[in-house]
């Protein structure tokens, strides 16, 4: 399971494509820091005029026209920058903790999904053990049909239990394999076919002791934190479009160059500002937009603490219920149905029980090392779900991360 976990860890999809959503907001931070680039212009007038040529000469440089060349540049006020950067930020963060819920909901997926593969093969083991015994107990019932010590009926009785439980087998083996693709798919396996065997098994699931809880002040569940960091990015994003409410100013530096025409050359220098009206549009539309997504955010915020401690409490109880329910069935209910196949199979082969008792009993322990099997299976998921919730994660981490 620790290869799986690793495999799917380097190849799964949606992973993948969490992990390029660091990339993408990444991009979008440094986006945010970019100033906003100057403008070059350069504008001539009194071109054709009658006798454009000066006492300069007749060259572009020379001639009576009027040319202003001017560099500009948008200077944001009003902590528009600064909001822009703090949403950045906060994507960042917010993906970042994407990224580690998806690497969490991965491992609980891959954990399950092994698991319920490890159930397939133990089911398909368990039945057919199951049409082993009986193949033997056939054996047991041709002699004694053939001795005149078993009828017919009873005879056919048996010959349909081995058939059941053999075609019961094939379709367990079926399902291991849906089980085992099912893995693949999690692998991020181009081509899965499921033909692989498990090197573990349900005893060395349910073996290990559940993970005390990690304690890490102002820890939360990494989905929480990234609800949080979209609740901080929306506030930024809300005092942005507040402040773009603040006109801001455009500042130009520029040099006039006029050759002599009927004086002395002028070269000059200007300065100028410009700056929009806010007379018609004061952005209210993006400003009840954006608080309409603040709202949005503090609600996914409750629901995903909510969220939290529901699935920390709910896979509480399934541990607490499955492991006493495993336990029971491997010191009381299993060890006394062995027991009890055992004693009627004996009394079957010296005659002294019927053919309705065998089955009934050998029908009866199938069931219950099935019951068992599957108790190791939800005991093993169940801690899957357990560490899934109680995988936490602190803000200063993702932080500090690259």
């Amino acid at each position: 399971m620790d290869q799986a976990r690793e495999i799917a860890f380097e190849r799964n999809w949606d992973l993948l494509a969490s992990r390029s959503g660091i990339d993408l907001a990444t991009a979008q931070l440094i986006v945010a820091k970019e100033f906003p680039n100057p403008t070059a212009s350069i504008s001539t007038f009194k071109i054709g005029t009658y006798e454009s040529g000066t006492l300069a000469g007749n060259s572009l440089w020379h001639r009576s026209y009027d040319t202003i060349a001017a560099i500009s540049q948008l200077i944001e006020i009003g902590g528009k920058r600064r909001d822009r950067q703090n949403a950045g930020r906060a994507g960042l963060l917010g993906a970042k903790a994407r990224f580690h819920d998806a690497k969490r909901t991965l491992d609980q997926g891959v954990t399950k999904a092994y698991v319920a593969a490890l159930l397939a093969d133990e089911n398909a083991r368990v039945l057919g053990q199951s049409y082993a015994y009986m193949r033997r107990e056939g054996d047991v019932g041709e002699a004694r049909y053939k001795a005149g010590d078993l009828n017919e009926s009873d005879y056919d009785q048996i010959l349909i239990g081995v058939e059941q439980y053999e075609l019961q087998q094939k379709a367990a083996e079926a399902t291991a394999v849906q089980a085992r693709i099912a893995v693949e798919i999690l692998m991020g396996i181009e081509k899965p076919k499921g033909q692989w065997q498990p090197a573990d098994t349900l005893e060395q699931m349910d073996a290990a002791p559940p993970p005390e809880p990690e304690i890490k002040p102002g820890a939360e569940r990494p989905d929480v934190v990234a609800a949080e960091a979209d609740l901080r990015g929306g506030k930024a994003q809300l005092q942005l479009q507040r402040a773009i409410r603040i006109p801001d100013p455009t500042f130009s530096l520029g040099v006039e160059h006029e050759p002599p025409g009927g004086g002395p050359p002028i070269d000059t220098l200007n300065i100028g500002i410009s700056f929009p009206l806010p007379l018609w549009n004061l952005n209210g539309g993006n400003i009840k937009a954006a608080q309409a997504s603040v709202d949005q955010f503090q609600l996914a915020v409750f629901k995903a603490r909510a969220q939290a401690s529901a699935d920390l409490a709910t896979a509480q109880v399934e541990y607490t219920e499955a492991s006493d329910r495993l336990k029971r069935y491997q010191e009381k209910i299993s060890p006394q149905s062995a027991r009890s196949r055992d004693a009627i199979s004996f009394s079957f082969e010296k005659g002294a029980a019927t053919l309705v008792q065998l089955l009934e009993a050998q029908r009866a322990d199938n069931d219950v090392r099935i019951a068992t099997a599957q108790a190791k299976s939800d005991t093993a998921s169940a801690m899957a779900d357990l560490v899934a919730a109680r995988n936490v994660l602190a803000q200063s981490t993702l932080e500090a991360s690259k």
